[in-house]
Parts: C-alpha cells; sequence; structure tokens
C-alpha cells in the first residue's frame, strides 16, 4: 500500500473511540458494525472491511461489513468453507493475501472472489479475548498487493482493541455481574494479546512462539508479563510517528 499509516497520534484517536465505545456499546452485532466502520477508516484506501463472530465448528453467529462486496465475499467463505478469514479464525494467525488470482491456498474461493467480486488483496486476523478466538476481522482490497506487514501489524493491534469490544458487549449481555477484578484481568490478558499479535504479524510466529518472546521479554527486563505487554504496544504505536 503506498498510502503511509495513520501517525501514533492518529492510531491513539481511533483507540480511544474504541475505548468510548466499550461504554456505550452493548449487544454483539452493535460492536460489530462499530469496529467494521472504524477499520474501514484506518483503511480508507480498502475496498470494503468485515467482521464475523464464529461458534466452534465455524458456523458465523453474527457478522457485519461495510458494503456488498464484503458480504458476498464473507459468504462465499461460508458456503465453500474455505478462505482466509476461516484460517485466520482456526489458526489463529494473520492471513495476507498478496493475489487473489495467484494465491493457491483456496483457489475455489479466491478464483471465484476474484472473477465476481473484483477483488484482488485481502488482510485477515483473528478476534481474541483471553483464551477464545470469536471470530476475524479483515479487510479487501482490488488491487494486488494491496497490504504489506505493516497493516498486518495494525491490523492485530485494531483487532485485538475489536476483541475487547466484542467481548464487553458480551458480558452486557450476560454476565453484569462480573466482578471489577475479573474486569481488570481480562483487560491485562488483552493487551498480553495484543502485543502477541505485533509479534506473530513481527516476526511471522504462530500464537505459542509469540508468547513464549513476550515471557522471555519480560524476563529480561524484571517486568510482569503485561507489563512487558504494555511497554511493547506502547514502543510500536510510537514508532509510527
Amino acid at each position: 500500500m503506498d498510502q503511509e499509516l495513520p501517525p501514533s497520534e492518529e492510531l491513539a484517536a481511533v483507540f480511544a473511540r474504541m475505548s468510548g465505545l466499550l461504554l456505550t456499546t452493548d449487544t454483539a452485532g452493535s460492536a460489530l458494525r462499530a469496529g467494521t466502520t472504524l477499520a474501514q477508516e484506518i483503511f480508507p484506501d480498502t475496498a470494503g472491511a468485515g467482521m464475523s463472530l464464529l461458534d466452534e465448528d465455524g458456523t458465523q453467529i453474527t457478522t457485519a461489513a461495510t458494503g456488498e462486496v464484503v458480504e458476498r465475499a464473507d459468504r462465499l467463505q461460508y458456503e465453500l468453507r474455505a478462505g482466509p478469514c476461516l484460517t485466520a479464525w482456526a489458526d489463529r494467525t494473520v492471513v495476507r493475501v498478496d493475489d487473489l488470482a495467484r494465491d493457491p491456498r483456496w483457489p475455489d474461493w479466491a478464483r471465484r472472489a476474484a472473477r465476481e467480486l473484483g477483488l484482488r488483496a485481502s488482510l485477515s486476523v483473528p478476534v481474541v479475548a483471553g483464551d477464545t478466538a470469536l471470530g476475524a476481522l479483515k479487510v479487501y482490497a482490488t488491487r494486488p498487493g494491496a497490504y504489506r506487514e505493516r497493516e498486518e501489524s495494525l491490523l492485530a493491534l485494531f483487532a485485538a482493541q475489536a476483541a475487547m469490544l466484542v467481548a464487553n458487549a458480551k458480558s452486557h449481555a450476560d454476565a453484569r455481574r462480573v466482578s471489577a477484578r475479573l474486569r481488570d484481568s481480562l483487560r491485562g490478558r488483552d493487551v498480553v494479546n495484543i502485543a502477541k499479535g505485533v509479534l506473530m504479524s513481527r516476526g511471522h510466529v504462530d500464537e505459542q512462539t509469540a508468547f513464549l518472546q513476550l515471557a522471555d521479554l519480560a524476563r529480561e527486563r524484571r517486568h510482569s508479563l503485561r507489563d512487558a505487554a504494555e511497554d511493547l504496544v506502547r514502543t510500536t504505536l510510537r514508532r509510527r510517528r
């Protein structure tokens, strides 16, 4: 993508908006709609953004999209039971497609998405809260090579924030009695997930390796895991100035 990513001030403003939504969003559906709208703002040249919540066997529970092309691309994945969004959710990893017309991983989906929808690139990241993979967040583009490592890192950060948004909506729906101590624990796990997302996209490693790297960093600095995660996220945002 030729366009520079937003500077840290703009990223902070976006995440501040998401934090505000934590206080006002009370359903998973509204959380997804809010998240996809903000994702569209972060990637203004993208053809669209979407987020899906999935059950344990990969069946779509709730979805939101910024436009029809995203809805059709997602629907095609669920019909075929194959595609980058499902892979990102199942493997808990960032999945980038540089050119749908040439990618061999999901030939039926990629061929039809390129031919019928005009899509040529995609980026999908898992939405994970605590130990649970809730679904996936994705963006699509009509130009090959639209997304690179910078976009991977940013979308992973955004997905971690989105997971907090969705988890908060779920808690409003069925767990209003959750104690303040447990809420603080969930926030701690969320910042750890953000940091793991950074390490996963930066080093192209799996979730377990990223966690071990974060634990090593905490030991080296004699920090708690949460403090080490917060330091890593702050440093990542600062580098985008």
